[in-house]
């Protein structure tokens, strides 16, 4: 099975750079006009999960226009606590963000969520839809997520040794990988032959 990873496109807490979790915002009007001269090419496929967020359900549509969208609540963005929609200029100086920074980010956010758990249910969401997909003998299939669902997910089931750093993608970008059933099916499944979506 193709399955296709793809991060939603900006958000206007996007363009200004602030951690943007588990506040549920709209694509900005800006990403909307700028999707009609996309950069990424984005395969055909015949199922998409999404996250429930308006952002991943507005891109799903954009991209893929007329598929039925089905949504799961485990692949929502990592909630920030204390540093949701806050810049690094306001944070930079706060003891509880130099901190996380200082921990490379595997700390838990300040009232938010635990990094093991939040890389933990995102896998654990991909898991459980590919699964589905499997026995349903889907051809192919696109998680329209967040970023940080995307490296989770990816650092966790990626046949590829990579840290969840290295899967780091813009908005609107992402990944295709290959999935086999019959590994898959048998409890020994990986994501294979991960590659960058192609640009236009």
């Amino acid at each position: 099975m193709k399955t296709v990873f793809i991060r939603h496109l900006p958000t206007p807490g996007n363009e200004k750079r602030r951690y943007i979790g588990c506040t549920d915002e709209h694509l900005s009007d800006a990403a909307v006009e700028a999707f009609r001269n996309r950069r990424y090419t984005y395969p055909d496929v015949q199922y998409i999960i999404a996250s429930p967020m308006k952002r991943c359900i507005e891109t799903a549509r954009l991209i893929y226009p007329g598929v039925e969208i089905r949504t799961e609540p485990m692949l929502r963005e990592c909630n920030f606590g204390l540093f949701e929609g806050k810049t690094y200029e306001e944070l930079k100086e706060h003891p509880a963000y130099v901190e996380w920074l200082e921990s490379e980010g595997t700390t838990a956010f300040p009232d938010g969520e635990a990094q093991e758990a939040f890389r933990e249910r995102c896998a654990e969401g991909v898991r459980k839809w590919i699964s589905l997909m499997t026995e349903e003998r889907a051809a192919s299939a696109a998680f329209v997520v967040h970023g940080g669902t995307i490296m989770a997910a990816l650092s966790q089931l990626a046949e590829e040794p990579y840290d969840f750093y290295h899967w780091q993608v813009e908005n609107g970008g992402g990944f295709t990988a290959e999935v086999s059933e019959e590994d898959w099916n048998k409890g020994e499944g990986v994501l294979k032959n991960v590659k960058k979506l192609k640009s236009c």
